[in-house]
């Protein structure tokens, strides 16, 4: 499954990046038609930023945010280190994750980045602060139109989740936050078709996500610390 490929808007330079360790992808987007070639990154990780930043530069854009889907448990957010490498970067994260940030978004919101934008959608579930970006509608927006879900939606599964994402229209593009098995996106109406948790009745659902038995995450101890405080916490620490 390729990722470029689906996007049909001129405007939009799209890029999935993946981080092994963490199954994370991260997305860039950017406005190539735009004069000063804004462009942002979605759940980037710390041991990916240099790649991130080269490719940045490679393909001629100005990075203005590095945002987050929610405060990440299994890896320590790059949004951080972005900002101390790259002049004029700003970190955004939701409101209610009440996580520190330079911008902090609530749902309805835009994120601006030349004449392209991201609307906030309130998924909370997996955490209370979940966000949901979603591609503009409109006629200089791409289209279809595309979703980063973070941890709230993934290919197949999910996390603990908010339903609205299928108020969105069937063909949206679905990108998560990560993913374990080789995919790498799928749209709203697949979702819900094949989607063996989402397919179920609420109380089915329910026994499932109850019933998962999932291990620790191993990062946890150290990722949300530092994720609450923009991954930055050893600089922090550092400078008491």
């Amino acid at each position: 499954m390729g990722s470029a490929a689906y996007t049909t808007s001129s405007r939009l330079l799209f890029r999935q990046l993946f981080e092994k360790d963490s199954s994370t992808y991260t997305y860039l987007l950017a406005d190539t038609s735009h004069p000063d070639k804004p462009a942002l990154l979605v759940d980037p990780v710390d041991k990916t930023v240099d790649r991130d930043i080269s490719l940045v530069k490679e393909l001629g854009l100005k990075l203005i945010y590095a945002i987050n889907t929610h405060v990440h448990a299994d890896h320590v957010t790059g949004s951080g280190l972005l900002k101390s490498k790259v002049p004029g970067v700003k970190s955004i994260i939701s409101k209610a994750s009440n996580a520190k940030a330079d911008l902090f978004v609530e749902p309805g919101d835009k994120i601006i980045f030349g004449d392209l934008f991201l609307e906030v959608r309130a998924t909370p579930g997996h955490t209370v602060g979940c966000v949901t970006y979603v591609t503009g509608d409109g006629p200089n927006q791409p289209q279809p139109r595309m979703a980063f879900t973070g941890d709230t939606l993934l290919i197949r599964g999910c996390g603990r989740t908010d339903f609205q994402i299928f108020s969105l229209p069937k063909d949206t593009l679905i990108y998560p936050a990560h993913d374990y098995k080789g995919f790498s996106v799928s749209t709203v109406g697949e979702e819900m078709q094949y989607n063996p948790r989402l397919t179920k009745d609420e109380e089915t659902f329910k026994n499932i996500m109850a019933n998962l038995n999932l291990s620790y995450p191993k990062m946890i101890d150290i990722a949300v610390p530092a994720n609450m405080v923009c991954g930055l916490q050893e600089v922090e620490s550092k400078a008491l």
